[in-house]
């Protein structure tokens, strides 16, 4: 695939997922099969290429939505490409900026999720990392997989992951 078409492709693609994550009932995941079968159904491109250019597309999205910043705002996306955002041409940032953010939202709900839904309990295995109680705070770390153990400070037995 020439490199005109890759990047009319990542820009094709990046249009679709932002319509189809315009509908708040879908997923990223979801917004990004659509987004897929978009881009596809506009033809010139095997499955392959569109995967390769939504797999580019959604590392961009990902790393502007977890970069440190509070907000996506245009004065933090300068800090994140080293240069004056009015020196981008071409480009449909305020999709881009759209998407990081509704993904970072989503992000920061499926994180929220994971630690209602999935707390580690006394007992349970747990692969390296540190952990703090969910009772009183206290961190514990493991450099190995480890087995919890009932907090050291309060006897609390539900941990979630720092």
């Amino acid at each position: 695939m020439g490199e005109n078409k890759l990047i009319k492709a990542y820009d094709d693609l990046m249009g679709h997922l932002y319509e189809a994550m315009d509908d708040t009932l879908h997923s990223v995941a979801d917004a990004l099969d659509i987004a897929k079968e978009k881009t596809s159904a506009l033809g010139g491109h095997t499955q392959e290429e569109i995967n390769k250019i939504a797999d580019f597309v959604m590392r961009d999205v990902e790393h502007v939505a977890t970069a440190p910043s509070q907000q996506n705002d245009r004065n933090s996306l300068s800090e994140w490409l080293k240069f004056d955002i009015d020196l981008i041409e071409n480009f449909a940032l305020d999709a881009f900026l759209d998407i990081a953010d509704k993904t970072k939202v989503k992000l920061a709900a499926l994180e929220m999720e994971a630690k209602l839904y999935h707390p580690y309990k006394s007992g349970e295995v747990a692969g390296p990392g540190t952990f703090i109680c969910d009772a009183c705070g206290k961190h514990i770390a493991f450099k190995s997989t480890s087995v919890m153990p009932a907090c050291p400070e309060c006897k609390g037995d539900s941990f979630s992951r720092c």
